[in-house]
């Protein structure tokens, strides 16, 4: 976390405010993945100080992707509580607040080569399709119903 982000750490526990996108195309869904973790998830990251959840996640876009995406509407805010081991042996009671955007769609599944890590890991991008989504371990799980989204924003509490 840098001293920009919009969290803080105190005695084992971390808070984040972050900003995520929700990226398809073509039927596909636009995952992370790096080498430590298990699972897939959405481009995304910390809010900056100043900064709105629509810039955080155009910027964090541009510095996962390589690409210039543009938020359609948000879609859901969720609070997380989970454990996050940092892979150092120090393992954090996490709370995160995220702001869900889809993303409008570019027309295109090509990205620009790019590097990217995720605290030390480095991470890549993978296009999942949506009717593939439940055979992998994404987090959050809700984003594998994406294809029954409809209605107004949904506000998830996850612990």
């Amino acid at each position: 976390m840098s001293d920009a982000d919009c969290g803080f750490t105190r005695s084992g526990h971390r808070f984040r405010y972050r900003a995520a996108a929700i990226i398809v195309e073509e039927g596909n869904m636009l995952l992370m993945g790096n080498d430590r973790d298990g699972f897939l998830y959405t481009v995304g990251g910390a809010v900056q100080l100043g900064e709105s959840a629509e810039d955080a996640v155009r910027r964090e876009c541009m510095e996962e992707t390589g690409a210039e995406y543009e938020p359609d509407r948000l879609v859901a805010v969720q609070e997380e509580f989970f454990d996050w081991d940092d892979g150092t042996g120090t393992v954090w009671r996490c709370q995160e607040v995220v702001m869900y955007f889809l993303m409008v769609p570019r027309g295109t599944m090509e990205l620009p080569p790019h590097r990217s890590d995720a605290h030390g890991a480095e991470e890549h991008t993978v296009w999942v399709p949506l009717d593939d989504l439940h055979s992998h371990l994404v987090v959050p799980g809700f984003i594998q119903d994406v294809g029954s989204w409809s209605g107004p924003l949904v506000h998830r509490v996850c612990h």
